[in-house]
């Protein structure tokens, strides 16, 4: 796997590869048994032109636990701000020949562009709505652990649709791995074009989540909108909002997920972000290392 730029250019057998590789590291992080040193003396360049915690800081982790030294280059203090084009930037890092570059941008299609330009792996860390694939392949992770499989499984992806990447990936792998995925949104969160077939969408989350073996909350992304659209956040929650009542409606072992950044009181109560026996946010984000981890693995260390 040269590079990881969305779910969209995997096939099954390759999502299958990664997740066994990074069940495999995610094993290992509680034996303390695996090669430290597997991409030692390699440099890996993180370019994030959007703010981040979770996906950020999981990447650094998964990179120095296999022995990698990381380089986290900053927009702000880059010459983009002398006004630079962004593909004499690229060239610029490409010429200092790091052995991997982790890209986040909002512009549709860059870790593509930017693949195309650099003569090292690009690993897609989010791009405009297009993708995130590697937040997709943690979270198949965290469900297979919890559910054995994905095959067969229903999975409710509920909230800003229209504007998550998160939810474009996810879509495209579980579809791909024999789940069936359901969007549930109101309509102006709906996106125009659904990013696989098969997918039933839904504007009501009651009839949305029905049955559901998973439900997935997102975050209304304001900053990807025209904030005029946007009801007050005690109207979405009196509709939208994830509360043990609505939950109820799921399968009375449906486990609950989000990707984060999760806003309480929005998209999900607190009574549910908090259930222990049920709520899977805290797993999304410890398995973010191992499968960044596999990630990293794939494409730097063969």
């Amino acid at each position: 796997m040269k590079h990881l730029l969305g779910i969209d250019t995997l096939s099954p057998d390759e999502i299958q590869d990664i997740l066994n590789r990074a069940d495999y590291y995610a094993r290992a992080l509680v034996d303390g048994r695996w090669d430290r040193d597997k991409l030692k003396n390699k440099i890996v360049l993180t370019l994030f032109f959007e703010s981040s915690t979770r996906t950020l800081t999981s990447f650094d982790i998964a990179a120095k636990r296999l022995g990698a030294d990381v380089v986290n280059w900053n927009a702000e203090l880059s010459s983009l701000k002398k006004d630079e084009t962004f593909s004499d930037t690229i060239d610029t890092l490409s010429a200092m020949e790091p052995d991997c570059i982790i890209i986040r941008h909002s512009e549709y299609g860059a870790p593509n562009y930017i693949a195309n330009r650099v003569n090292c792996p690009v690993v897609n860390a989010g791009d405009s709505w297009r993708e995130h694939p590697s937040q997709a392949l943690l979270d198949a992770l965290t469900i297979i652990q919890e559910k054995d499989k994905l095959d067969g499984l229903t999975v409710a992806i509920c909230g800003d649709v229209a504007h998550s990447r998160v939810a474009s990936s996810n879509a495209k792998l579980l579809t791909k791995m024999g789940a069936h995925v359901r969007f549930v949104a109101p309509e102006f969160l709906m996106p125009q074009k659904l990013p696989v077939e098969g997918i039933e969408c839904f504007d009501t989350l009651e009839e949305g989540i029905k049955d559901a073996d998973v439900v997935m909350t997102l975050r209304i992304q304001k900053e990807r909108m025209d904030r005029g659209s946007i009801p007050s956040d005690a109207a979405y929650f009196n509709n939208y909002g994830l509360t043990l009542e609505r939950l109820a409606f799921a399968k009375k072992n449906a486990l609950v997920m989000h990707p984060g950044p999760m806003n309480r009181g929005v998209e999900i109560a607190d009574e549910v972000a908090d259930d222990p026996t049920r709520s899977l946010m805290k797993k999304q984000v410890a398995n973010g290392i191992p499968t960044r981890m596999a990630i990293l693995d794939m494409v730097m260390g063969g």
